[in-house]
C-alpha cells in the first residue's frame, strides 16, 4: 500500500481546478487558530437544513486574508512541512482508521473546517500552526488569519499508510483493491466539457467524520459553491477494495447547463489502438482504458477511452441506469513496463445507482492530453430534465475501488483494440482503408471454432466496413473479431469522428458486451502514415 502525499500530478490537477476557486465561498463562522470549540448537536438532516438555508442566501465570493502568503507555499515548500505525529486523531485506538489534515498552499488557499462526531456531538478540530513541523525559513510560519485545513487524509491503523485522501475540490481518493492511488471520484461535476463557459468547481468547506471501530469511517460533507450547495454522507469500509456508499442531497442556486452526478476522474493518454500519440517507451499509459455501462435495459456496453484531437463529449442515452464506471482492464506489467507508478494495479471505480435515477445518460468527456500528469477523462451521469434553479436532488449511490466491475459479466468482454493498415498482406494496400482487431473473452464461445458461425455485427456512421470475421486465437484462450473501415468518402479536412457499434453473435444470440468505438479521420491518417 503507497502512502498518499500531493505529488505533481495532484498539485497540477488542483491547479485546473483553481480556475473556480474564486467561486469558493469563505466558512460561515470563522474561527481563531487554535482556539477551543464547544460540542455542538450534529446529524445528517441538520447537515441538509444547513445546504437548504444556504442555497436560499445571496452568494458572496470569498477572501482569502492570508493569498499572498498561502501563493508563496508553492510545491516544494508545501512537501517540507509535515504533520506532528502525536496531533493525529484516533492514534493507536485499535483498528481505528487514523486521520491526519493536510496543510493549505497556492493549490488549495480555500479554508475547510474539519470537525469530529461522537454521541450525535460535533467538535472542530481547529487549525493551528502547532500542529505541524515547519521550517523556520518556509512563508507558512508567516500564515496569521487562516482559519482551517486543505482537507485530510485516512490511514490503516496497523501499517500507518494512507487508503484515502481528500483534498481540492470536491475530489477523494482511494488506494483501492491493490495499494495504488490512482483516478479520482469527486461530489458533482458543473459545466464539464462545455464550450461556451468555464467549469465550475464547487467545494467540500466543511467535512465532519465518526469512525468505527472495525476501521470504517463515515464521512459528512457541507459542499458550496456559486450555482449549488450540497449535503453529502460517505460511508466508506475496505473489503478486499474499497466500498463507499453516498448519500447526497443537492440544492441549485442557479441554472446548471451540465449537471455531473457521480462524476469519476482519470487519465488516458494511449494504449494499443492509439500507440501512435507518444514517443514514450513504456507501451502504455493510463489510469482506466475504458467506460463499462449497464443499460437500464441490462445491455452492456464497453467504449474503449481516447486521447482525442480536441475535447470530445458523448451522451449514452440509458434511462435507469444499472451502474457504469471507468475501468482499468488490461492488468499485465508487460504492457506498461512502469515500476514507478504501476499502471496495471490501478482500481476502477464503479458506480452503483440506488434506485431509479430516471431518464438520463451516461456522459464521457475527453480532452486532448500530451502527458500522464493530467487527468483527461471525465464520467457521470446526466439528469435529463433541465436542471433549474431551485431545484433538489436527493441521491443514493455506491462506488467500489477494485480490480473489476462487481457486477459479474453475462457474456464476453472486450479486453483489447489495435488498429493498423488494412488489406491483405503481400499486396497493394488500399488507400484511406484500416484494420481493426477486437480481441475479447472466450466466455460464452468455449467449442466453437471457424467456421462455427460465430458472426461479427458491425455498423458505422460512415465509412465502408468488410472483411468481418471472429475466430480463436491459437494457443490462447480468448478470441479476435477484426474488419477493415474504408473512410475514403471522408472528404479531405472533415474530422467528424466515425462512430461503430460492435458485437459478436452466435445463432442469432449476443455472445459479447456491446463495442462502441469512436475513429478520427486525423488519428488514421496517423496510423496509415507509418506504414513504409
Amino acid at each position: 500500500m503507497d502512502s498518499f502525499r500531493p505529488d505533481r500530478r495532484d498539485i497540477l490537477q488542483a491547479a485546473l481546478a483553481a480556475g473556480g476557486f474564486f467561486l469558493l465561498p469563505r466558512a460561515a463562522r470563522a474561527q481563531t487558530a487554535g482556539a477551543a470549540s464547544e460540542p455542538t448537536p450534529f446529524s445528517f438532516d441538520i447537515l441538509k437544513e444547513m445546504a437548504r438555508t444556504l442555497a436560499q442566501q445571496p452568494w458572496t465570493a470569498p477572501k482569502i486574508p492570508d493569498d499572498k502568503v498561502l501563493e508563496e507555499i508553492d510545491y516544494d515548500r508545501h512537501n517540507q512541512i509535515t504533520f506532528r505525529k502525536e496531533h493525529t486523531l484516533w492514534l493507536n485506538q485499535g483498528n481505528t482508521s487514523p486521520v491526519q489534515p493536510f496543510f493549505p498552499g497556492r493549490y488549495f488557499k480555500t479554508p475547510v473546517r474539519i470537525h469530529t462526531v461522537e454521541n450525535g456531538m460535533a467538535t472542530e478540530w481547529p487549525f493551528s500552526l502547532d500542529l505541524f513541523d515547519i521550517p523556520e525559513d518556509n512563508p507558512a510560519r508567516n500564515l496569521t488569519h487562516t482559519t482551517g485545513f486543505a482537507g485530510f487524509h485516512v490511514m490503516d491503523a496497523k501499517t500507518g499508510l494512507d487508503w484515502m485522501a481528500l483534498l481540492g475540490a470536491s475530489y477523494w481518493r482511494t488506494s483501492g483493491y491493490s495499494g495504488q492511488f490512482g483516478m479520482s471520484v469527486r461530489g458533482l461535476a458543473i459545466d464539464s466539457g462545455m464550450s461556451d463557459r468555464p467549469e465550475e468547481f464547487p467545494l467540500f468547506t466543511r467535512f465532519w467524520l465518526e469512525p468505527s471501530t472495525d476501521g470504517a469511517i463515515t464521512i459528512w460533507a457541507l459542499m458550496e459553491s456559486q450555482s449549488v450547495t450540497g449535503a453529502y454522507q460517505i460511508i466508506s469500509h475496505r473489503d478486499h477494495g474499497v466500498i463507499q456508499d453516498v448519500t447526497a442531497t443537492i440544492y441549485l442556486r442557479a441554472d446548471v447547463a451540465r449537471l455531473g452526478i457521480a462524476p469519476l476522474t482519470s487519465m488516458f493518454w494511449y494504449g494499443k489502438h492509439n500507440r501512435f500519440a507518444a514517443a514514450d517507451w513504456r507501451p502504455e499509459i493510463h489510469d482506466s482504458d475504458g467506460l463499462e455501462i449497464i443499460t437500464g435495459t441490462g445491455e452492456r456496453i464497453w467504449r474503449p477511452l481516447n486521447d482525442p484531437p480536441r475535447t470530445m463529449v458523448n451522451n449514452f442515452v440509458s434511462p435507469n441506469v444499472k451502474g457504469f464506471g471507468l475501468m482499468q482492464r488490461e492488468r499485465d506489467f508487460q504492457q506498461y513496463q512502469d515500476d514507478g507508478v504501476f499502471y496495471e494495479k490501478r482500481a476502477s471505480v464503479w458506480v452503483e445507482p440506488k434506485g431509479d435515477w430516471g431518464d438520463g445518460s451516461v456522459t464521457l468527456v475527453e480532452l486532448s492530453t500530451n502527458d500522464e500528469i493530467h487527468d483527461n477523462i471525465v464520467a457521470f451521469w446526466q439528469p435529463g430534465p433541465a436542471a433549474k434553479a431551485g431545484k433538489s436532488y436527493d441521491l443514493s449511490y455506491r462506488l467500489t475501488w477494485m480490480e473489476n466491475s462487481p457486477v459479474p459479466p453475462i457474456s464476453a468482454r472486450f479486453i483489447a483494440v489495435r488498429i493498423g493498415s488494412g488489406g491483405i498482406p503481400g499486396q497493394p494496400r488500399p488507400p484511406k482503408t484500416v484494420r481493426v482487431a477486437c480481441d475479447f473473452e472466450g466466455t460464452g464461445l468455449e467449442g466453437l471454432g471457424r467456421g462455427d458461425g460465430v458472426t461479427v455485427n458491425v455498423t458505422t456512421s460512415r465509412g465502408k466496413v468488410s472483411k468481418e470475421v471472429a475466430y480463436p486465437v491459437v494457443s490462447t484462450d480468448y478470441w479476435r473479431a477484426m474488419f477493415d473501415l474504408d473512410f475514403a468518402d471522408v472528404p479531405t479536412g472533415d474530422d467528424t469522428p466515425i462512430d461503430i457499434r460492435l458485437f459478436v453473435s452466435h445463432e442469432d444470440k449476443a455472445k459479447t458486451e456491446t463495442l462502441l468505438l469512436q475513429l478520427f479521420p486525423s488519428q488514421m491518417d496517423r496510423i496509415l502514415a507509418m506504414s513504409p
